[in-house]
């Protein structure tokens, strides 16, 4: 327990005001991946099938698709927010990750969102270790604790 509080002192006292923009724009994205994977099941369905590693049941299937629209929909909210931004970045990792090699690494055609999943990325594993930020929900709900302990 010791660990994860002194990477949450280490991350609280080194996080630029700038970085929270690109937090909010990163939660934003997010967003509007899931929200465009709910609207397009279909091709969800169809990018997750065209894997062609391991056959997969219809229920596995149907289990990561409403998990990445889930977690999308959801910790891109909360990320935007600035609210348990270390746990919805850690939660996005892996859906990121397997984007990053599954979908675009190993596609015959040139695709573009290789980058962007790779930005992605690397701005989630960011905000997993230096959380939030002053510009954030979770700095405005613990201030009065803060300074209930300074005061």
């Amino acid at each position: 327990m010791g660990l994860i509080k002194k990477v949450e002192d280490w991350g609280d006292r080194h996080h630029p005001a700038a970085l929270d923009v690109m937090r909010i724009l990163l939660g934003i994205f997010l967003f509007l991946k899931g929200y465009s994977f709910m609207h397009n099941m279909a091709y969800l369905r169809w990018t997750i099938e065209d894997q062609q590693l391991i056959n997969l049941s219809p229920f596995l299937i149907s289990a990561i698709m409403h998990y990445v629209i889930f977690v999308h929909l959801a910790g891109g909210i909360l990320i935007t927010l600035g609210l348990l931004t270390r746990l919805s970045s850690i939660l996005q990792l892996p859906v990121v990750i397997s984007a990053i090699f599954f979908i675009n690494i190993f596609k015959s055609e040139p695709n573009n969102d290789l980058w962007l999943s790779i930005f992605a990325c690397v701005l989630l594993a960011v905000f997993a270790f230096v959380g939030s930020g002053p510009l954030s929900l979770n700095r405005i709900l613990s201030w009065p604790e803060q300074k209930k302990a300074k005061g």
